[in-house]
């Protein structure tokens, strides 16, 4: 099974034609080339694949792929905890 991280760079180089050997870490989606709408529609893909996703705000141009996929997977374990287990404030 593919982690989200692999995930996340498959979406942007199937579905934004971004060369794997370009995505290097730490490199921002505006480094990448996608733009405001183009992070959106990241952010709708990913949405679709995992059931949960960051709102529009949360991720910007600044973001690197693997901020995208840690935010990703915090949702998911927030989406995986019982009721009444959120954390305290």
């Amino acid at each position: 099974m593919e982690s989200v991280h692999d995930h996340v760079i498959t979406v942007l180089t199937e579905k934004f034609d971004i060369p794997a050997e370009g995505i290097a870490p730490g490199t921002t989606l505006t480094e990448l080339g996608l733009d405001s709408l183009a992070v959106t529609e990241l952010l709708v893909t990913l949405q679709e694949q995992y059931a949960v996703g960051p709102p529009d705000d949360a991720v910007t141009g600044e973001a690197t792929p693997e901020d995208v996929a840690a935010l990703v997977r915090k949702l998911q374990s927030e989406e995986q905890r019982p009721a009444g287990q959120g954390t305290q404030e």
